[in-house]
């Protein structure tokens, strides 16, 4: 029987997925890409009475960190992200934080991981797939007892990330796509970034850029 549910908040001035993944049997939960609206995310986190474990960062971009900080502060708890980020997520050049009129900011996470760890948190064996093409050091979140994986701006529904902004590879992101996400049963539902829930099997059917 699955034990995860997933809260979908739309934060930010680019509409951007933060997720909530509660464990319905421990009611901890992992908080992935708070990019904005901190207040409002730590209300609906004590109106839900669940105990977040940890904030994972998909990737450094504005609108997927900036308000990682201010909720692992708030909770008492550490930000992950993939070791290969550090440089997109400290640096407000590559991590586009002056893009929308805001003051440019840097961010910075806790705990940096490697591709194929498993993390275990909130009750829940979290393997870490490196998927580097919209970033340097993009990755996604898969949970394989729950058929999900949380994959950022990396696979979209019936798109793929942006690889325009600094950093970006249109051809890496291709392979991170095809090798680590194409590669998971078909069953897996994606939790993207922006936009739609999917499934791997969807994509693999429809979406135009594979």
């Amino acid at each position: 029987m699955a034990k995860l549910r997933t809260e979908q908040y739309i934060v930010g001035p680019v509409m951007t997925n933060c997720y909530l993944a509660v464990n319905e049997e421990t009611k901890e939960a992992l908080v992935i890409d708070p990019g904005d609206e901190a207040a409002r995310l730590i209300q609906k986190i004590r109106e839900r009475n669940v105990t977040p474990a940890a904030v994972l960062l998909t990737h450094g971009h504005f609108d997927h960190a900036g308000a990682a900080r201010e909720l692992a502060d708030a909770f008492g708890i550490l930000i992950y992200a993939h070791e290969k980020e550090k440089k997109t997520l400290e640096t407000p050049g590559i991590n586009l934080s002056g893009m929308t009129g805001e003051p440019p900011a840097a961010y910075h996470a806790d705990v940096f991981v490697k591709d194929g760890d498993v993390l275990d948190l909130a009750g829940f064996s979290v393997r870490v797939l490196f998927t580097p093409g919209h970033t340097e050091g993009g990755c996604c979140y898969y949970i394989e007892k729950e058929q999900a994986v949380f994959a950022g701006d990396t696979l979209f529904c019936s798109s793929v990330g942006r690889t325009d902004f600094p950093g970006g590879s249109a051809s890496v992101l291709l392979r991170s796509i095809r090798e680590k996400l194409m590669t998971l049963p078909g069953q897996t539902n994606v939790y993207p970034g922006h936009n739609e829930i999917t499934t791997i099997g969807w994509e693999k059917q429809h979406n135009p850029f594979l």
